[in-house]
């Protein structure tokens, strides 16, 4: 059993907190947020994710969780120190690392003992020498520390799950003492023989830029294939199915969609390319994703302009603010430029999302939002599904056209049966399907 501190209580700090308390440690998660921690010391989870709130009021209940505003006790308590706050994009792309580099002079400052300071936040190639340099220059005695990089590969609505049975363990360092103990961190995992990869720091910071990157690619991929779908009439489910098929492909992330969004896919992508200019090195497949992204989203606008012609005057329904399923989390959500393009052309704006109006309501406290899907349809005379929610696929068809003022309906998400709504009577489009196949 171990002392760990976490430095913030985000998304990725409050999971892997969580979780490596769950395996035995004892562990301190500060954040300078007096807010959030005031919310969690009450029992509070301040982000909607499944199984977290579980995780969270175990630990806590076992004595080995807690919350504290106080990071030079976190600091000085611990023999590991996780450094997890977030580096949110800049104007120019790149990852704004300065919350990392204040947590480091923090930590230099209480440096009381040796230490394994550890960095879980995604921060460019070159960060770890960064953030010693910056801890040896606010040391105040002859403590030690040496530097570890451990990215993160949690996704949102999963990430519990994520933790606890990981695919792989990246711990980027050159010293075999860190090493040995984030080997004894992760034990539960290593017994079961989850694969931890041993490699130099920036391998480690490369990797986790490098996975998302790729599955971002093929995400604006398959989308690329679903639009070149509606035009030669085949279907991008059927294509989508017989290449995952392929074991060198997977099935993975080939779902057709309104774009990706979240708080990594596109911070890193354009973090990656920003990276890789700064070194004369264009990336130029990760650049067409970004573009392809960003077209896909506005692509589904004009979905939905060719259902219902002038958006002037309509009133639209929403259903589905988060960027997927399972979060409340909006940022870069494909509803924001939907929502943004109806207001701009004089659309009226109903929206429901089980988690995420309370977040949406930060870009758009104007529109008016709802506590159903049925009551954020009626009257509308469209109705745009932008997220995947499962009680959005088992929506009662006849009820919906009943409630709506005109049966017009956009399935950017491909979850309702497009032989239901032509049976029922409705104007639909949904992403890389033709009209003629009723599946």
């Amino acid at each position: 059993m171990r002392n760990i501190a976490i430095i913030g209580t985000g998304y990725v700090g409050l999971v892997s907190g969580s979780g490596i308390s769950d395996f035995g440690h004892n562990v301190i998660c500060a954040d300078i947020n007096e807010d959030k921690i005031k919310l969690l010391n009450k029992g509070q989870i301040p982000i909607y994710e499944p199984g977290l709130e579980e995780l969270v009021l175990r630990n806590v209940q076992a004595n080995r969780l807690s919350f504290t505003t106080n990071l030079k006790e976190a600091i000085q308590k611990s023999e590991v120190v996780f450094i997890a706050v977030g580096t949110p994009q800049s104007e120019n792309g790149e990852a704004d690392i300065s919350a990392v580099n204040a947590v480091a002079k923090t930590i230099g400052e209480n440096l009381n003992n040796k230490k394994v300071i550890c960095t879980k936040s995604t921060v460019p190639i070159g960060t770890g020498e960064i953030v010693s340099g910056i801890i040896n220059e606010n040391k105040s005695t002859e403590a030690e520390f040496e530097y570890v990089s451990n990215p993160e590969f949690l996704r949102e609505g999963s990430a519990v799950k994520d933790f606890l049975w990981p695919d792989r363990i990246v711990i980027g360092s050159e010293s075999e003492w860190a090493f040995e103990i984030m080997k004894d961190v992760y034990r539960p995992l290593y017994i079961n023989d989850t694969p931890i990869v041993n490699t130099t720091v920036e391998t480690a910071e490369l990797i986790k830029y490098a996975s998302n990157a790729f599955l971002s690619l093929k995400i604006s991929y398959i989308n690329e294939i679903s639009a070149l779908c509606e035009k030669v009439g085949a279907d991008v489910h059927v294509v989508a199915k017989t290449m995952g098929s392929d074991g060198r492909i997977s099935p993975k992330f080939l779902h057709p969609g309104p774009g990706f969004g979240g708080s990594c896919f596109p911070k890193d992508t354009s973090a990656l390319v920003s990276m890789a200019q700064n070194k004369n090195v264009p990336m130029r497949t990760i650049q067409a994703a970004i573009e392809t992204n960003v077209h896909q989203k506005k692509r589904m606008v004009i979905k939905l302009h060719a259902l219902t012609g002038d958006f002037s005057g309509l009133t639209i329904g929403i259903l589905g603010l988060a960027f997927k399923s399972k979060t409340d989390d909006v940022r870069e959500s494909a509803s924001l430029e939907m929502v943004g393009s109806l207001l701009k052309a004089g659309a009226q704006i109903k929206a429901y999302d089980p988690e995420a109006n309370t977040s949406f309501t930060e870009f758009f406290p104007e529109i008016t939002y709802c506590k159903t899907w049925e009551e954020a349809v009626k009257n509308t005379d469209a109705v745009a599904v932008m997220t995947e929610w499962n009680e959005f696929r088992t929506m009662d068809l006849k009820k919906l056209k009943y409630l709506m003022k005109s049966p017009i309906i956009l399935d950017t998400r491909n979850i309702l049966s497009r032989k239901e709504l032509q049976k029922n009577g409705f104007s639909f489009d949904n992403v890389g399907r033709p009209m003629a196949s009723m599946q």
